[in-house]
């Protein structure tokens, strides 16, 4: 690649815009046909890219996961049926209809064992918030996940008249059923709430006001513990842990990489990233490790960033992860190069879908890009169609901003538009 370092008077008009005042601010847009970049600004000093870092973990999954994600790994010896999870995070998952695990354990005659010995990782990952457990967007990590690691809690209240008053009792109930240890409390504010201690499966409910109320909670898997217990009444089995090793197994396979890809990318999904490196890794190495996997992909296939990153976890939660504009450029420009532009535009928002949306509404389709947001942390990285049909490559990060992230994200988005009717 060569660089162009002048600044322009659109780009100076970008960085002096209030929306960053006191704000990091780094750019880089490189022109796939002169082979230049005709924007930079701080594109080689390092940021907190938020959920751009799902990028390079896109790309371990494209690289690695084949066409059909691993749903489960086995093998039947001395009448029994000896199974080893894999990290894939559809199983039972609201989004799949379809779910070849499941009938595959289903139609089990013989008793069935599982061991997790090649899991290696934890569940939360190195650098996030703890205190935000409950956050559907932080579902714990795990070998067996189930459900998406999360109940989905349920206030729905009866409003009828009944012997001539108002009915409005509740009724709380989840999904999928669970028998854990619940307890009601009265709340100060008319608000429905879910709660439960950070390490245990003991949930307190305030009842709200609200006609109909749903909450997305993750729980605490404890190991393969939690998947066992709402795994039986699905497949209708009793699946025992015990210690074995399991050589050559035979996998069954899920569902097409792209179907969770999609979503990774479109709602920015941290439990789909997150699992991904898992499943990569353990694809690659036998176990579920993303630390070894990420030093894998630096040193192997990644070894190329113009400046090598600090990257250390897939979903992008963790403020540790450090990239320049001009890393993601280079992945993206090597993403297209391998996997085609075509698959990349059916998988990356365009304008006004997924995290995109009521964003570039008017470039649909010339547009194609992942966020990253954190407090006070935003980044946009993708692929720009210009009016003169060239391809561009952007990426955009600001740290450190304490404005709206609306006024920020509108000040990138109005910088990215002109670039597009100037190019």
């Amino acid at each position: 690649m060569q660089k162009q370092t002048a600044t322009t008077s659109l780009q100076k008009q970008f960085i002096n815009d209030s929306a960053f005042t006191n704000a990091f601010v780094g750019i880089a847009v490189y022109d796939t046909e002169t082979g230049k970049y005709i924007h930079q600004y701080n594109s080689n000093k390092y940021f907190v890219p938020a959920s751009n870092t799902k990028l390079p973990t896109l790309y371990a999954g494209l690289k690695y996961l084949g066409k059909q994600l691993p749903g489960l790994q086995y093998k039947e010896e001395n009448d029994t049926l000896y199974i080893q999870p894999t990290g894939d995070p559809t199983l039972l998952h609201v989004d799949y209809k379809t779910q070849p695990v499941v009938d595959f354990l289903k139609q089990q005659t013989k008793p069935i064992v599982i061991n997790n010995s090649n899991w290696k990782a934890e569940a939360l990952g190195y650098g996030w918030a703890w205190d935000d457990y409950l956050g559907y967007y932080m579902t714990e990590r795990s070998p067996l996940p189930v459900y998406g690691n999360y109940i989905k809690w349920i206030q729905q209240r009866n409003v009828e008249e009944r012997d001539g008053k108002m009915d409005t009792s509740g009724i709380i109930f989840t999904d999928p059923e669970v028998n854990w240890d619940v307890q009601f409390k009265t709340g100060k504010t008319t608000a429905f709430d879910v709660t439960r201690p950070r390490t245990e499966n003991k949930y307190t409910i305030t009842e709200g006001k609200e006609l109909k109320k749903e909450l997305e909670v993750p729980f605490v898997t404890n190991g393969l513990q939690s998947a066992l217990e709402l795994l039986k009444d699905t497949v209708h089995q009793t699946i025992t842990e015990e210690s074995f090793r399991i050589t050559n197994p035979e996998v069954i396979y899920s569902q097409p990489v792209d179907s969770m890809f999609k979503p990774l990318m479109y709602r920015s999904d941290n439990f789909f990233a997150e699992q991904t490196l898992l499943m990569v890794s353990n694809v690659l190495f036998g176990e579920m490790d993303e630390q070894k996997l990420i030093a894998h992909m630096l040193k192997n296939d990644l070894s190329g960033f113009p400046q090598k990153p600090k990257w250390v976890d897939g979903s992008g939660l963790s403020r540790y992860n450090l990239f320049t504009p001009e890393d993601f450029v280079w992945l993206l420009l090597k993403m297209k190069d391998e996997f085609g532009l075509e698959r990349l535009k059916t998988i990356l928002p365009t304008g006004n879908t997924g995290t995109l949306r009521n964003y570039y509404v008017d470039d649909a389709g010339f547009i194609f890009a992942k966020t990253g947001s954190l407090t006070g942390h935003l980044a946009l990285s993708g692929f720009l169609i210009t009016s003169k049909n060239k391809l561009l490559v952007f990426s955009v990060i600001v740290n450190n901003h304490n404005t709206s992230a609306t006024s920020v994200r509108r000040a990138v988005e109005k910088f990215l538009q002109q670039v597009r009717r100037e190019n």
